[in-house]
């Protein structure tokens, strides 16, 4: 995505105020979490007999899902992600053992399989169908449904519960609790979950469940080297909508367009699309297949764990955080070792880059011969190895965001292409 700029929206193509830095920063195992966290956009709306609606600006459809104060809402969402990674299959025996963010070697405890820090990260692939209830700030509730199981995130004023069917196990956690320790973060409709506006129960930030939450990270993030018009109509979950189309105005991007359809009458965001500038099935699709904005059932919000259900408390399941994962040892005598350096932007718009360097003990691009097997072979599907003026490295690739690794510890990740990568490191040189 787009860095944060703030600029005026003509009522043709620019877009509106917004300054959101929307970026996570990790090495090679980390760029599907990078991914995760930029994910912000959604694929081609279908067309069910476009509605014929009162014609609107680009100007004022932003200014009307800005002015949009949906509180109450539940429905049923299907989210599809396509980041073009392998198979994570051969990892999963890897779950608490070296590449273990909390567990295992690095001397910590597993988590609960009902952890929300880790079981949301599985949104980040293949195709979901959630549902979802919202009353006010402090009522939320997201069901994953699964073949044979659910899975369920509430939040209800300062509890947060989190339950796993497949496995019988829950997690447990107050606002305080919760803090920074993986719990849903956000408030009403639009903003996540956790407490108000986002800034009591706190852990799984930036996450998206809806359509909203999407789009308002997408408008955020854009700025003046965004075009933004208005194409059309759609009718998405019965309801209504207008086609709010952004695209780059700038070459080297990773995104072709983000769509979002908005409902006609309440401003609230229904579909949102990101497409690839390579082409292909959409990079992340997220919408409404039904919703209602009545009142959810006050049961919704209610959870009891079933009988004979393990519970996880919030600070239980996260004592081993404070351990170092075990991973390779690298880096030692190179500049800027021992601290983890700022980040800079290199760049601007929908071609920036994020630049920094790796801190103390991270593995660099030749580190990595000393992963496990599984690892090394996950890693090698993704990365090619590049030259340049900066040297050598490794470029971990995925549909949407791609991280440059050099040999001598320099990470260079955005939502642009490899060349564009290379071209930000020879310039850094």
């Amino acid at each position: 995505m787009a860095p944060n700029e703030s600029a005026h929206i003509t009522e043709e193509d620019s877009l509106g105020t917004g300054r959101r830095r929307a970026a996570r920063y990790v090495v090679p195992v980390a760029v599907i979490g990078v991914a995760a966290a930029t994910i912000g956009l959604v694929p081609a709306l279908a067309a069910q007999g476009d509605p014929s609606l009162p014609k609107i600006s680009a100007q004022e459809l932003i200014e009307r899902i800005a002015a949009s104060d949906t509180q109450r809402l539940s429905g049923s969402v299907k989210i599809s992600t396509d980041l073009g990674l392998p198979s994570l299959a051969g990892l999963g025996g890897l779950a608490g053992g070296s590449l273990a963010p909390n567990g295992g070697a690095g001397g910590g405890s597993s988590p609960s399989s009902a952890d929300p820090s880790s079981k949301l990260t599985e949104l980040a692939s293949g195709t979901h169908t959630l549902r979802v209830a919202v009353d006010g700030p402090d009522k939320q509730r997201v069901s994953i449904l699964e073949k044979a199981a659910e899975y369920s995130l509430i939040h209800n004023g300062d509890e947060v519960w989190a339950y796993d069917s497949a496995s019988n196990t829950a997690f447990h956690a107050t606002s305080g609790e919760s803090k920074g320790k993986g719990a849903p973060d956000s408030g009403h409709a639009g903003k996540g979950f956790g407490g108000k506006d986002g800034k009591d129960g706190k852990g799984v930030k930036d996450v998206p469940a809806t359509p909203k939450e999407f789009a308002e990270q997408a408008l955020a993030a854009a700025g003046d080297t965004t075009s933004v018009t208005v194409e059309g109509t759609a009718r998405v979950a019965g309801r209504e909508a207008y086609r709010l189309v952004l695209k780059p105005k700038q070459s080297g991007s990773t995104v072709e367009s983000v769509k979002i359809a908005v409902d006609a009458k309440t401003g609230t965001p229904l579909k949102f699309t990101l497409a690839p500038s390579s082409g292909g099935k959409a990079v992340v699709d997220v919408g409404f297949t039904q919703v209602d904005f009545a009142k959810p059932a006050a049961s919704s919000f209610d959870f009891t764990p079933p009988k004979g259900a393990k519970v996880t408390q919030g600070d239980e399941a996260h004592r081993g955080d404070a351990a170092a994962p075990k991973l390779p040892k690298g880096g030692e005598g190179r500049e800027g070792a021992g601290k983890a350096t700022p980040p800079t932007v290199i760049g601007k718009g929908w071609s920036s880059v994020y630049a920094f360097t790796s801190p103390d003990g991270a593995p660099t691009a030749k580190d990595t011969a000393g992963l496990p097997k599984e690892a090394q072979g996950f890693l090698d599907a993704l990365g090619d190895k590049v030259t340049g003026k900066f040297g050598s490295g490794t470029v971990y690739k995925t549909r949407l965001v791609n991280a440059l690794m050099t040999d001598d510890g320099k990470i260079y990740v955005g939502a642009v292409t490899p060349a564009t990568l290379v071209k930000a490191a020879n310039g850094a040189k």
